[in-house]
């Protein structure tokens, strides 16, 4: 999938792909001025806010550089059905925002397709899996104490304008659950400055980092999204190792009813067996191929064939020709075609929106099939959206440039 957001993001960089993820820290700017408001706006992610059932973590806010409680919010509506329901007081998120508070939404890819359909092609340019986090304040706020996350970030400055220190790592490599505490922060100053709209930086894992707009106008406003990379370590591929071995009697024994040292060393050498025959590289791939999409539109035939069609998997699918059939990975799914499929399917699985218009009687069945099995959905005028001019879309009705 060929992405604006990740090609100009590369430029702004300095990338090559996707291999610089996490190396170190960088920084730079969009050289589309129109593209951090295609993302998001102030406006909109207040919007999002009002229209959604939402609760604390997703949720969350913050005054003077401390937590507000959910309560001062979140209010508990009961509906006609006497159900309880967990929604945004909107008033109280003015005050909050108007006196020099930060209003903080997480995953807001789950609600807005333009940031799903981005989120979904870094995914598929990193081969991670990525969500978006939105953070609004407004006039002078003091941010998050400075901290680290366990994860990668790409920042885009979409609007306004924040102060940022980001500073190297005290432990290499931190975890979430770790062998010791990382909370003594470094001393060493990478970047100290201000971000503004269409300004662009990497934080790798384990770097500190802390932004604030205190010192900044109390009439201005910053609205900033940071995508982060669940990146997979030795850990969880140490993890697979072990759900692996349950498959195994040998694993299942209690170890102290095994014959001894032979028995001991036995297992010793299976898990060798074991970690060579699944290594880190089958790992990434399985597991890539085996994640089924996050969510989708599913095929309801009494709707009527769509008016176009786009892949949903959370990386992208496998597509490899073998002798006369092609077969397809991806999404959870292992499919097999007839190689006539072949074109079609690199087609309708490119991650670019379809459109049926003239589509061939063929192309409109495969379509109706990669539906019923998860790997694309139907194309609404909301899903749409999230595509337009972003990426490129393919129309049947003028016969694609590129059938691959």
């Amino acid at each position: 999938m060929e992405h604006r957001l990740v090609t100009h993001i590369e430029k702004a960089l300095g990338w090559d792909g996707p291999g610089s993820v996490g190396a170190a820290f960088a920084r730079g700017r969009l050289t589309d001025p129109e593209l951090p408001a295609r993302l998001l706006t102030p406006h909109k992610l207040l919007d999002l806010i009002k229209r959604r059932h939402l609760a604390n973590p997703q949720l969350r806010c913050y005054s003077q550089g401390n937590e507000v409680h959910p309560s001062s919010f979140l209010s508990t509506n009961v509906n006609r059905r006497r159900q309880a329901v967990s929604q945004a007081d909107m008033a109280a998120l003015g005050r909050i925002l108007n006196g020099g508070g930060t209003v903080v939404l997480d995953h807001v890819d789950s609600f807005e397709p333009t940031l799903e359909v981005a989120c979904r092609a870094l995914g598929w340019w990193s081969g991670e899996l990525t969500s978006a986090n939105a953070y609004l304040a407004v006039g002078e706020t003091d941010g998050f104490h400075l901290h680290w996350d366990d994860h990668e970030v790409i920042a885009v400055q979409v609007s306004g304008e924040k102060s940022w220190e980001v500073r190297g790592p005290s432990r290499l490599a931190p975890m979430y659950r770790d062998a010791e505490r990382n909370s003594t922060p470094s001393e060493e100053v990478l970047w100290k400055g201000t971000m503004r709209a269409g300004d662009v930086m990497h934080i790798p894992r384990g770097f500190w980092h802390t932004a604030t707009r205190l010192g900044s106008s109390n009439e201005g406003h910053s609205l900033h999204v940071t995508f982060g990379f669940t990146r997979r370590t030795g850990v969880t591929w140490a993890n697979f190792l072990s759900d692996a071995a349950r498959a195994d009697e040998a694993f299942r024994q209690n170890l102290e009813s095994a014959a001894g040292a032979a028995a001991h060393k036995l297992l010793a050498d299976k898990l060798s067996v074991l970690a060579a025959g699944c290594s880190p590289e089958r790992y990434l791939d399985e597991l890539r191929s085996s994640t089924p999409p996050a969510r989708h539109t599913p095929h309801v035939a009494a709707f009527g064939r769509p008016d176009g069609v786009a892949a949903v998997t959370e990386f992208a699918p496998s597509i490899v020709r073998s002798g006369e059939t092609v077969q397809v990975c991806g999404g959870g799914k292992r499919l097999t075609f007839h190689e006539r499929a072949e074109p079609g399917l690199r087609t309708l699985l490119s991650g670019h929106p379809v459109y049926l218009d003239a589509a061939s009687e063929d192309i409109t069945t495969l379509a109706d099939l990669l539906i019923t099995e998860g790997l694309c959905e139907p194309l609404t005028e909301i899903s749409s959206s999230g595509y337009t001019g972003l990426v490129t879309p393919v129309t049947y009705s003028k016969q694609p440039s590129n059938s691959a």
